[in-house]
């Protein structure tokens, strides 16, 4: 069956890896332009807080994967291959196409968050029966010596669609004035995805069967209940261990590659983003093939030892690639901060993540926002007495969160406000990105045929997807979340990065122990 399917196989990739480039698409574009529409969705007099909504936002529709991973692929494993996937790739067209038509605050009052939130709840819905599915799809379609390389085809898709995302939010800064983009520029990116989905989801109605599930439907194994026999059946086994031990870690160095990253150059160091968008773009270029390279070689030396050895290199140099990563694109910052002391004297305080109606954000969190925005190191103190807080910046010393005073001050101490073009290392930069990038490379290209690997055809959608989704959706998407939430608490710009170190560690842990390699043995039945 597999020497039968090699001629369709080009088509078949096309066709499968389609969804995956909108998602990510539809990801990137969603988390550059949020600066841009998060005070045209949300309350414009609370900013901070209304971009944290934004990103909330995003992290719901990363939360909701797993269960449209269950959704999904008990349709998967039931009913065939490509149906779900003809459903998922409709769905998320149609969401990134809405998202370009929502209406303003300033007319729609609370409908207009409201209407976000849902639209990115239904595609996270649709995404979690997209990636496992189509890597599913690919595995059992390629011949057994190119699974791992078939397989891979389906994050490398994924960087394709970021790159082109990328490129898209490029132009619109680029060819419009600030105020025009946040008026309506902003959702020219999400339109222009609109005239590619028609010919995407021909392309998914054209799928055909997998060999695989054509011989177990004529067997008349299919699974009946795939949700049962996936979390009960003798493999389950592997479930909690896949996911501490594979997708955990594939979930946090990918969103740190891809997605914390970019971020980071953006909020932290303040470079313009036309600047960021170029140089992450020309990374991806460059990490790219990574992906289909480590497919192919997991084909010959094995799936599981690429990945644990991804998380293990993250683990042990992210601290020096971030440091590197700042002294090269702002210098002056990192002399700054190396040579300013800062100190918040102040009640234990949270800030908060998502907006509400309420008048005034407390002072400390106040205050911690705008340092971890300036990308700035603070010092956490005791409250002074009779103050609810207190900054100290050099020898100022400012009572409450009073913004153009602590500008004042850090103006005085000759603070940066924005990376000095000429002085940006970008050949360093590249670098230190494009190492990011074959990291989430090592991790994701080998996953999809790794996964295939062990779980049995009946229940393999659901029991690929689900785990998956867990490790991509909950421990992957809540990292920004996570990092911040840590940068803030200990007021360092790198203190973050504890999150996908720590699990990371723990993924290469677990895996080591626990998981069996797979790739020199045949496609369960």
């Amino acid at each position: 069956m597999e020497e039968k399917a090699r001629p369709r196989l080009e088509f078949e990739t096309v066709s499968a890896v389609l969804g995956s480039a909108f998602e990510w698409y539809d990801v990137c574009a969603f988390v550059t332009l949020a600066p841009d529409f998060a005070g045209f969705l949300f309350p414009e007099n609370h900013p901070a807080a209304s971009l944290l909504s934004v990103y909330a936002a995003a992290t719901a529709g990363f939360l909701v994967r797993p269960f449209g991973a269950l959704f999904f692929g008990r349709i998967g494993d039931s009913e065939g291959r490509p149906y779900p996937l003809r459903i998922t790739i409709l769905v998320m067209g149609l969401g990134t196409a809405f998202t370009g038509l929502l209406p303003a605050f300033a007319s729609a009052g609370w409908a207009a968050p409201v209407l976000l939130v849902l639209l990115r709840l239904l595609q996270g819905f649709a995404a979690g029966g997209e990636a496992g599915g189509a890597a599913v799809y690919l595995a059992e379609y390629a011949p057994a010596a190119r699974r791992g390389l078939a397989a891979s085809l389906v994050p490398s898709a994924a960087t394709v669609g970021l790159a082109l995302a990328l490129l898209a939010v490029w132009a619109a800064h680029a060819a419009l004035p600030s105020a025009a983009l946040a008026a309506w520029g902003w959702r020219l990116p999400f339109l222009l995805a609109a005239p590619a989905l028609l010919p995407a989801f021909l392309l998914r109605r054209r799928l055909k069967e997998s060999p695989v599930f054509v011989r177990i439907q004529a067997a008349g194994s299919t699974a009946h209940a795939p949700l049962l026999e996936s979390f009960f059946h003798a493999p389950h086994k592997h479930l909690l261990p896949v996911l501490f031990g594979a997708a955990a870690g594939q979930g946090v160095v990918w969103f740190t590659g891809l997605v914390y990253a970019p971020l980071f150059l953006i909020v932290a160091l303040h470079l313009d983003f036309q600047s960021a968008g170029l140089i992450v773009a020309a990374a991806l270029v460059i990490g790219t093939p990574f992906f289909l390279f480590f497919g192919w070689l997991s084909d010959r030396i094995g799936r599981l030892k690429i990945i644990l050895a991804g998380c293990l290199l993250a683990a042990m140099t992210y601290f020096p690639l971030f440091y590197e990563l700042a002294q090269a694109v702002a210098p002056e910052l990192a002399a700054f901060r190396a040579e300013t002391k800062i100190a918040i004297a102040a009640d234990t305080c949270r800030l908060h993540a998502f907006v509400g109606a309420w008048p005034k954000l407390p002072a400390c969190a106040q205050v911690k926002g705008f340092f971890v925005a300036s990308g700035l190191n603070f010092a956490s103190l005791p409250a002074e007495p009779g103050k609810e807080v207190a900054v100290t910046i050099g020898h100022s010393h400012i009572t409450g969160f009073d913004a153009p005073k602590i500008k004042a001050a850090l103006a005085a101490q000759g603070y940066p406000e924005r990376p000095d073009p000429a002085k940006i290392h970008r050949g360093l930069t590249l670098l230190w990105l494009a190492i990011l990038i074959i990291y989430a490379a090592m991790v994701s290209a080998p996953l999809g045929a790794y996964l295939a690997e062990l779980f049995p055809a009946r229940i393999r959608y659901t029991s690929v997807s689900f785990p998956y989704h867990l490790g991509n959706g909950w421990f992957g998407g809540l990292l920004p979340f996570f990092a911040a939430g840590l940068t803030a608490d200990q007021g360092n710009l790198c203190f973050g990065l504890w999150y996908p170190v720590g699990v990371a560690v723990m993924n290469f842990a677990v895996g080591l122990l626990f998981l069996p390699e797979t790739n020199e043995i045949p496609l369960p039945a």
